[in-house]
């Protein structure tokens, strides 16, 4: 039974790129996330989201924090600083207040985006830089 061929095929299709996660609607986290896979958030997320996948923010989702993902596409609200290794896609419903690093960025008629946006080819540099120049600060104002 648990050695089936069929039980292993199915795990492996939910671990890397089968089937996404999801988070309803009527569901609130606080927290961090962390996956693998593709990422579906409806409900509110407020902490850091790592994806090494997709993630996408339905109309109803929100994320107050951070994102940091290869792919996201946003039709809903977020309060977050966007790291993104490849494609960033504002929907026409998307509400980001925050600052935004992407190697590139899809922005529809009726987006709304209030931040700075750093994009070009070297998104790994960016994102370290910005670390480096956080421990900096720190480190200036614990002295």
């Amino acid at each position: 039974m648990f050695n089936s061929k069929a039980g292993s095929d199915s795990s492996k299709g939910t671990s890397g790129s089968g089937m996404p996660n999801h988070i309803n609607s009527d569901t609130v986290i606080e927290g961090s996330i962390k996956a693998k896979g593709n990422l579906r958030i409806d409900g509110k997320l407020t902490g850091t989201l790592e994806c090494q996948g997709r993630v996408v923010i339905g109309a109803t989702g929100s994320v107050d924090g951070e994102i940091r993902c290869e792919n996201a596409e946003i039709e809903g609200s977020i309060k977050a600083n966007v790291i993104v290794s490849e494609l960033l896609s504002l929907k026409a419903t998307a509400k980001v207040q925050g600052d935004i690093v992407t190697k590139k960025l899809a922005i529809e008629p009726g987006a709304s985006f209030s931040g700075s946006c750093s994009m070009g080819g070297v998104v790994k540099d960016i994102s370290s830089n910005a670390g480096k120049q956080q421990q900096e600060q720190r480190q200036e104002k614990s002295a």
